[in-house]
């Protein structure tokens, strides 16, 4: 490879890891406004914890197997059309949700007194469930353009870097919709959702005209040609693995194999479910467990939470995968047990913090936890892809994005039935999320000393099918 090719080559990867980032940051602007406007939409329209937890559960639950859905077709067909539709569709979602209550001189949306009937409940919930149907077709096109445009010894650190896209997004949109809800009032809830549906379709438009699904389609080698070019005659199974896409009865046998019968995915979707625990409590939650268990007004418990994501997240996102390939010899189950086990301490020594204590602690043990949760959050789906390579990454974080998705059964209507309980309340929250963070750490400390990835495995499987 000529050094004009390989510049192109660099400048492309970095082209296709910033246009990434920048369109999962638009996804997170349509997923986690509802989020922060959790507290203004229970105030406005009158839901309660359940009716909003049970929203957050049934999109957690459809994404989930929206992402399974989504795997297998990005392994097999084109993946920045299916992440480009995805979100132009959330925006038409969000865009209904924030005119919803319009409908009422149609049907009976709001009762004499403005809040939300029934009928209301139904519609936004209906509208927010297929929202989560259509957010599935992010994650796993983008992990496998990952896996196609970076070799395995640089995947880790790549895609932290572009993991952090969900901390940015997610930071970015809470801290837009506390000064909405600050700047004029709980009544502008609805513009929690047409401000980033507007900003996310502009971002549609430029993944779909910039992004190339893998080098080949640029007229450059294949990552497997790249990484024989890089190594200096030290071949790493990656490259013996052969070019194209599996298809017919070889792809399923593959796909078994490397997948639905591999003990490491299994293992990594159900830390992902023990994982997403946490992070979800703090991520859905955050802004009202500050404002009703920590007394904090909205706009500091927004500002904490964004925070969270915007400082912790980003930098543990980045830390776990720089960590991973210089330390850990790119073995990111490793890093992962180790931050797990941090985000779960943290998170017991946020919920331990003594009646009347300063909110700087509660502010400095928050994003401590979301430092250490978005470390397991990023290399778990490094870990999907490497181990069941990029032949068959998606379907690997489908089915991981499953587990991990399913846990909003917990931090969704669970944690909200929990909270709205005179028995229980926050603290039974906080004793369930730490419990399953310790059952992660577990899990993942099981599988310490196995390979950093799956390609020599992958490479025997092909020879024997």
């Amino acid at each position: 490879m000529d050094t004009t090719t390989k510049r192109r080559y660099v400048k492309l990867q970095w082209r296709t890891l910033i246009v990434l980032m920048a369109g999962y940051v638009c996804y997170y602007f349509l997923r986690k406004n509802f989020s922060a406007a959790i507290p203004a939409m229970e105030a406005s329209l009158g839901l309660s914890k359940v009716q909003l937890g049970a929203f957050l559960t049934l999109n957690g639950i459809v994404y989930g197997v929206s992402r399974m859905i989504n795997g297998l077709l990005a392994d097999r067909y084109s993946k920045k059309l299916l992440m480009s539709a995805g979100l132009v569709l959330s925006c038409i979602i969000n865009l209904a949700i924030c005119f919803s209550p319009r409908l009422n001189g149609f049907i009976g949306l709001l009762d004499s007194e403005g809040k939300a009937t029934l009928a209301l409940v139904y519609l936004i919930g209906s509208l927010w469930v297929v929202n989560g149907y259509v957010h599935g077709m992010a994650y796993p096109p983008m992990a496998s353009m990952m896996a196609h445009w970076f070799r395995p010894s640089e995947l880790a650190t790549k895609q932290s870097i572009w993991n952090a896209s969900h901390s940015i997004g997610a930071g970015l949109v809470i801290a837009l919709c506390g000064w909405i809800l600050h700047r004029w009032g709980y009544s502008a809830w609805n513009l929690c959702f047409i401000v980033p549906a507007g900003i996310a379709f502009v971002g549609a438009i430029v993944m779909f005209t910039t992004l190339k699904d893998e080098p080949t389609d640029c007229g450059l080698p294949s990552v497997e040609e790249f990484e024989k070019e890089e190594s200096k005659g030290e071949v790493h199974a990656h490259a013996k693995l052969p070019g194209g896409k599996l298809k017919g009865e070889r792809y399923k046998k593959f796909l078994s194999r490397m997948v639905f019968r591999n003990p490491v995915i299994w293992s990594i979707s159900f830390a992902n479910f023990c994982v997403y625990v946490i992070r979800f409590t703090i991520l859905e939650w955050g802004t009202t467990f500050l404002t009703q268990y920590k007394g904090l007004d909205i706009a500091l418990a927004a500002s904490i939470v964004a925070a969270s994501e915007l400082i912790g997240g980003v930098l543990g996102t980045i830390a776990s995968g720089w960590i991973t390939d210089r330390f850990m010899s790119s073995k990111a189950l490793r890093t992962s047990a180790l931050f797990t086990l941090g985000a779960t301490l943290c998170f017991f020594a946020f919920w331990r913090i003594p009646d009347g204590a300063h909110w700087i602690w509660s502010a400095i043990f928050i994003v401590a936890s979301a430092f250490f949760i978005y470390g397991p959050q990023a290399l778990l789906g490094v870990c999907a892809s490497q181990y069941a390579t990029k032949k068959a990454a998606g379907s690997a974080n489908g089915l991981a994005g499953i587990f991990g998705y399913a846990a909003t059964v917990i931090s969704g209507i669970g944690f909200g039935y929990m909270a709205d309980r005179p028995g229980l309340g926050w603290n039974a929250v906080f004793v369930v999320a730490i419990a399953f963070g310790l059952l992660g750490v577990v899990v993942l400390a099981r599988w310490w000393r196995a390979p950093a990835d799956g390609y020599e495995k992958a490479v025997q499987v092909l020879e024997e099918i």
